[in-house]
């Protein structure tokens, strides 16, 4: 059910000024900066969501049962503000569980996977009583692939190429939250492109949820003969942009022929994030997960061999049910490894209608959050070990517009974070820098 209003509490007051909040991926930022421009172009003020504002709109995100938690914080925050404020949720967690988040005190308006692109339709018409409309969704029926990229004050560009997934993780709910997997055509995805670089837009990360299965149709989820390959063959192609960052993709879909093409690319960067999940092959079988440790080394060692310098994140999650200890360590093992560059640690959650949540041999969260440490102290230490290794290395760094506390940060096109004393010339500016050393807080200093 994509929407659920029967309990909606009408605000008198007519809504002008708008402050938006994101939970989850970058999926999910781009999605709101483009609401964001729209309710702009609608005659609504968008302020910053620590501001008073009318209405408060948060797009959520179901991955984990933190994420869960901090829309409640969000809500409480945003109603401490404004106690009378219209709050709406959209997004996965909307989508999933909408009575959940109408039961919640000052929530007004639940939106999910076909309806949260509507939501300035929605605002224009507090007044009307959205009881009596009726906008139930079956997320099997979400066919459409809605456009949408970020534009802000930041110096790069999330934009969506392809939403929804057809695999059957036994521990994901997004497939129930965002539908069938589709993409856009490879010629819209070059018009949102020269429309971002006309903004002055350095930098431009694709992201999807399943992003190598970039090609399947958006009516009818028939495969075409676009694939991911082609996509940034094209996007290469195009002059005035600077950089592109390929966002997380599955090993079994990043062929060799992709690597290949992007240590030889101009535009596409040297950084790879590749969920792993688990170094078990027992584990992996029972996430249902569509590869081996063997393929995942495989694609690992070819990113080594063609790009040094890259940049390697994976993606992995701890205590998964009948993960035994021997199990634990033979992941840790095993990412200790590999030669990546940095970690992002998730624990097991459990969550409704998944495969996952009927499993036995139940991990205690105690433990789950044990090996949740180990596991970032490792990152702690790839990460180091990754950074030092590119000290007296020449690199090109964009910087970001944000001073904090007197520096002015930035990436590498390998994804080293970068600080030097803050200079207000160099916001939005790619600069080769030399890396000098990393310093106590973890950063690569020039």
């Amino acid at each position: 059910m994509s929407i659920l209003t029967e309990h909606l509490k009408l605000k008198e007051k007519k809504i002008s000024s708008v402050a938006l909040s994101t939970l989850g991926c970058k999926l999910n930022f781009s999605e709101t900066s483009s609401i964001s421009n729209n309710l702009e172009k609608n005659n609504f003020k968008v302020v910053p969501f620590n501001q008073y504002a009318d209405a408060y709109i948060i797009n959520t995100c179901s991955v984990t049962e933190n994420a869960d938690n901090k829309f409640k914080l969000f809500v409480n925050k945003a109603l401490k503000i404004n106690p009378n404020a219209f709050v709406a949720a959209i997004g996965c967690y909307a989508q999933l569980k909408p009575k959940d988040l109408l039961s919640i005190k000052g929530v007004d308006l639940v939106l999910g996977a076909s309806e949260k692109f509507n939501i300035v339709e929605y605002l224009q018409n507090v007044d009307q009583d959205f009881s009596k409309l009726d906008h139930s969704c079956n997320i099997n029926d979400v066919h459409l692939f809605t456009e949408t990229y970020s534009i802000s004050s930041r110096t790069r560009s999330f934009l969506k190429v392809q939403d929804g997934c057809d695999y059957k993780c036994s521990f994901c709910t997004i497939p129930l939250a965002r539908g069938k997997s589709r993409s856009n055509t490879i010629e819209n995805v070059v018009k949102n492109v020269n429309e971002i670089i006309s903004n002055g837009i350095k930098e431009i990360v694709l992201t999807g949820i399943n992003l190598g299965d970039f090609g399947k149709r958006q009516s009818d989820n028939i495969k075409t003969n676009e694939d991911f390959l082609e996509l940034i063959k094209t996007l290469d192609k195009i002059d005035g942009v600077e950089r592109y960052r390929v966002s997380s993709i599955e090993p079994n879909l990043l062929g060799e022929e992709i690597i290949s093409f992007i240590s030889t690319s101009k535009r596409f960067v040297p950084h790879f994030h590749i969920p792993l999940q688990s170094g078990s092959d027992v584990i992996l079988k029972k996430m249902r997960r569509r590869y081996k440790t063997d393929l995942y080394r495989s694609r690992v060692d070819l990113i080594r061999k063609l790009m040094p310098s890259a940049s390697i994140g994976v993606d992995v999650i701890v205590g998964f049910p009948g993960e035994t200890d021997e199990m634990f360590l033979e992941t840790y093992d095993f990412i200790k490894k590999l030669d990546i560059s940095y970690l992002h640690v998730f624990s097991y959650s459990e969550r409704e209608n998944t495969n996952a949540i009927e499993l036995k041999g139940v991990i205690p969260k105690k433990i789950r959050n044990k090996r949740s440490k180990i596991l970032r102290l490792l990152s702690a230490s790839k990460k180091l070990s990754f950074y030092k290794q590119h000290i007296g290395g020449d690199y090109n760094v964009l910087f970001e517009s944000e001073n904090k506390n007197g520096f002015i940060e930035g990436y590498t096109e390998n994804y080293i974070r970068v600080r030097k004393n803050w200079n207000k010339k160099l916001v939005g500016k790619i600069q080769k820098v030399r890396i000098e050393k990393v310093d106590s807080e973890g950063y690569a200093r020039v």
